[in-house]
């Protein structure tokens, strides 16, 4: 059984094989539905962006935007600013102002402190709020869709077999329907329709970041240019939101600290620079 519904600016695809699969299906895309509307920089209605708007007192936040947020800050912790949800502001003012997908226009941002980062946000466990110390916008896309999928598939769990595909952000169960693990390519980044390698992947995420998706996309937070010594970085990981998260980290780092990075955290990765040189980790080096 395969099904697709559009959902944050892509086409989602769940495949699965079981007779009682539709109603499972139904709850698994209503998460990438549910996050979205409280992850979104796009939506002036968002959870996200209501919060966006609250400068200086703690505001309570639903599990899903806490969760997200929260996750986003120890990836910025680790990569000490590589990773950073603060560059809302900083990517709308670099012309990134549109959803790349749809391109539907960003709502009016109120303007943001200069020098913002992950340090101005703070997360109290107890009272589940974040406050904002100084005026910034928010941004989880490098979150929000890996957690959509991670969720989806905890709502799949029941089934041994399954595929979930977020415009090319995947988490894949088990085998294909050929009883082998699932194969994934990795998109060629300087030749459109083609793949520079693939991968044989089973019971884990496959999150990859390329220069190609939005024109130089990817900033560096720590200094506001665009991340430019990598041209593509696939991460594959136990959650979604892990790989995605250090897909863009590695990104911006580059291939050394980038390969760094993930063999610290315990993933693995391949990383091609713009000269198409291959770095990988430790397990994908052969």
């Amino acid at each position: 059984m395969i099904r697709s519904i559009p959902a944050m600016g892509t086409i989602v695809t769940i495949q699965v094989e079981g007779h009682d699969a539709d109603p499972v299906i139904e709850r698994a895309f209503g998460w990438f539905q549910t996050i979205e509307g409280r992850c979104s920089r796009f939506d002036p209605q968002s959870e996200l962006m209501r919060l966006s708007a609250s400068v200086g007192v703690p505001v309570p936040v639903s599990p899903v935007l806490f969760e997200a947020v929260g996750f986003a800050l120890a990836v910025s912790r680790e990569t000490e600013g590589a990773f950073d949800p603060a560059v809302g502001q900083a990517m709308q003012a670099r012309g990134y102002n549109r959803e790349y997908r749809t391109g539907a226009p960003l709502v009016a941002e109120a303007e943001a402190d200069a020098g913002v980062s992950y340090r101005d946000i703070h997360l109290d466990p107890e009272s589940r709020s974040v406050t904002l110390r100084r005026s910034l916008t928010l941004d989880l896309g490098a979150v929000a869709k890996g957690f959509a999928l991670d969720m989806a598939a905890r709502e799949l769990q029941a089934f041994e077999d399954f595929a979930i595909d977020a415009g090319g952000d995947l988490y894949l169960r088990g085998s294909n329907p050929n009883g082998r693990p699932w194969s994934v390519g990795i998109r060629h980044p300087r030749h459109d329709g083609e793949c520079i390698e693939s991968l044989c992947v089973s019971d884990q995420a496959v999150c990859t970041s390329g220069d190609y998706e939005r024109g130089r996309h990817i900033l560096d937070p720590r200094t506001g240019e665009a991340a430019d010594s990598a041209a593509s970085v696939t991460v594959l990981a136990p959650t979604a939101m892990m790989a995605d998260a250090l897909a863009t980290a590695a990104f911006v780092l580059g291939p050394v600290e980038g390969i760094r990075l993930l063999d610290r955290m315990g993933v693995d990765g391949i990383i091609f620079t713009p000269a198409l040189v291959r770095h990988a980790t430790r397990g994908l080096r052969s």
